[in-house]
């Protein structure tokens, strides 16, 4: 009894030690949780999603999930071959072209109008707390963050470990103008560094004016958020990013739900939707979309175009690796959405993308 005892003190105590590095980030505090507790989508200490979101589906258990990971995950979960992919000079990009640049998973670099755009950058080889963990697939970390250009607008929609990564945003830090996040996500940032001038926090239905021409409107997603113990203290959000030219929905994470419809009505149509489409399981159905869900929430959003991602980078779910772009552009090409699937690291023309190649097929 008393060396269970001392397991249980000693696992607690190293938990406890862990979670106060930096990199796990600090709990909204001060005016910051002031504001959130004034925000209508907080109720009883947490962040809530519009719909009842349980992290599992209610006929499933948490040991059948585990089963599934140990026994049923795809052998092809991860690719055996390394991946192929291009690389540009970022540093050169020509002012005058409105060009994207994917990076693996939910991580890319827009340039639009003048104005570069980064999303939720992850370009450590992991999306977890520790390096041996959710490994980036081999091949796909060709950028570094010393690669990047000066950013002006940083977008992280939530604070998850593929979303949000501590190494790249502290390397990131010199080079970002202002910071566009979710109400809460904040204080992260700010413990490491960046100044609360530089943070844009919005809640849902929130705008903000960027610059002449840019705006942002942080929207709805059915998610949640978390980077230790405690879930759900800082919101989970989708952007709406309006240029002097274009209209951009960046999606984030997000299971489906009527958000999609409501976001399309009112603010649509968009020029590109990112959506997510790995990464699923019926397990988890109400917290990730499934490829065809996605197909049908970016004609929801009436997006002229879509761009799937989450997916090409790292194994969080038990599918296989190729499996979301496989059947996400089946059901594209069967609904007629146009769809966009670059190579990592290749650079997309978003005025004129041209005819893409199905990269993936082969790669085992």
């Amino acid at each position: 009894m008393y060396t269970i005892l001392f397991i249980l003190v000693l696992l607690s105590g190293t938990t406890a030690i862990v979670l106060k590095h930096d990199k796990f980030g600090k709990s909204p505090a001060g005016e910051r949780l002031e504001r959130i507790r004034k925000s209508a989508n907080y109720e009883n200490g947490s962040f809530q999603n519009q719909s009842k979101t349980p992290v599992m589906a209610e006929d499933v258990s948490y040991f059948a999930v585990m089963k599934d990971g140990l026994f049923n995950r795809s052998k092809r979960n991860a690719p055996k071959d390394i991946l192929p992919s291009k690389k540009v000079n970022l540093l050169t990009l020509d002012p005058e072209t409105d060009v994207l640049v994917w990076f693996g998973h939910s991580s890319y670099l827009m340039q639009i109008d003048g104005k570069k755009i980064l999303v939720d950058p992850v370009m450590s080889g992991h999306a977890s707390p520790f390096s041996f963990m959710v490994k980036s697939f081999n091949g796909s970390d060709v950028y570094s963050p010393e690669d990047l250009p000066e950013i002006d607008y940083l977008f992280i929609t939530h604070d998850h470990w593929d979303h949000l990564d501590y190494k790249t945003v502290l390397k990131l830090k010199p080079k970002v103008g202002k910071v566009i996040t979710s109400l809460g996500t904040g204080a992260h940032l700010e413990s490491w560094g960046f100044s609360p001038e530089q943070i844009i926090e919005k809640d849902w239905n929130e705008s903000a004016v960027l610059d002449s021409g840019f705006q942002v409107t942080a929207t709805p997603a059915r998610h949640f958020s978390g980077r230790g113990l405690r879930r759900n203290q800082a919101m989970w959000a989708s952007f709406v990013l309006q240029t002097p030219t274009k209209k951009i929905f960046i999606g984030g994470d997000s299971g489906y739900d009527t958000h999609f419809a409501k976001i399309g009505a009112e603010h649509g149509p968009f020029d590109l939707a990112l959506l997510e489409c790995g990464q699923y399981n019926k397990a988890w159905k109400y917290i990730h979309l499934m490829p065809e869900e996605t197909v049908q929430a970016a004609i929801e959003l009436k997006a002229k175009t879509l761009m799937p991602v989450h997916w090409g980078k790292f194994a969080l779910a038990y599918h296989a690796w190729d499996e979301p772009i496989t059947r996400i552009t089946k059901e594209a090409h069967r609904l007629n959405v146009p769809i966009l699937h670059p190579m990592i690291g290749e650079l997309v023309d978003l005025n004129d993308s041209g005819v893409q190649a199905e990269w993936w097929k082969g790669i085992n």
